[in-house]
């Protein structure tokens, strides 16, 4: 049998390596796509140097031609698509008096927009597929409860779990699942560098930020990078098959439903 195919944006580094290497473990083809390419070359190599298939390509997921592209570089290289995990983001610290139209833009076109396209590509590619998929999107605990200083970012995860649910509902009648993850404070270079802007805005030390916005992480620790893979291997996998619409909680009790 062959392999399915996965596309994961933001797979260079952080989560979305993460996720990239859980997939290829799950025995997923998987392209991975950054707007950084030596990264995602790194990280496809690292695939591919364990005995699994995988491409790099680069993409701003900002740009709508960039992610159809993508999605069909994906499909002709890996021979088909399955999935696609709209992972890439951008967090900067926005407090209220201080937001620009710039920091919107910014983070509106990669967390909104890149999903929009992101969402746009798989369903055309699966199309041509002929069958159903899944697509998966980065959501946030602060999609589900407003941060604070993080104003333009929670927004913008808010936004990801409206698109989620009315996709999941036009989508389903193409054999079409759509999800959402929203972890919580992650260690990777994007929260190090939340921490950093929090603690400087804050007068306080690198790590204030982090120590202040952990008290609320009932298990007691921040996260892996592979906790959240997990949860992304099984909204891919085939156990989540009777599951759309909804965007899983994967921050280690910081916010309950």
């Amino acid at each position: 049998m062959k392999s399915k195919v996965a596309v994961v944006t933001g797979s260079g580094q952080g989560i979305g390596r993460a996720i990239a290497l859980r997939l290829a473990k799950d025995g997923f083809a998987v392209a991975v796509a950054d707007f950084n390419l030596d990264t995602a070359r790194s990280v496809a190599d690292e695939i591919t140097q364990t005995g699994g298939k995988a491409v790099a390509i680069a993409v701003d997921v900002s740009d709508r031609e960039q992610v159809f592209s993508a999605v069909e570089q994906a499909r002709k290289a890996l021979g088909g698509f399955d999935v696609i995990i709209n992972n890439a983001g951008v967090a900067p610290t926005t407090l209220i008096e201080e937001i620009t139209p710039e920091v919107v833009d910014k983070v509106y076109g990669v967390n909104v927009k890149g999903v929009i396209w992101g969402i746009q590509a798989a369903v055309k590619a699966l199309k041509a597929e002929g069958h159903g998929g899944k697509i998966i999107n980065a959501c946030s605990q602060a999609g589900h409860v407003g941060n604070p200083e993080l104003a333009i970012y929670s927004s913008s995860k808010f936004a990801v779990r409206g698109l989620t649910q009315t996709a999941a509902r036009d989508l389903a009648p193409l054999g079409i699942t759509v999800n959402g993850y929203c972890p919580g404070i992650v260690k990777t270079p994007m929260w190090e560098e939340i921490d950093r802007q929090v603690s400087a805005a804050a007068g306080k030390p690198v790590g204030y930020g982090t120590a202040e916005f952990a008290k609320n992480i009932t298990l007691g620790r921040l996260s892996e990078p592979e906790d959240v893979a997990a949860c992304v291997s099984f909204l891919a996998g085939p156990d989540s098959d009777y599951m759309t619409g909804q965007s899983l909680l994967i921050d280690g009790g910081m916010v309950f439903n």
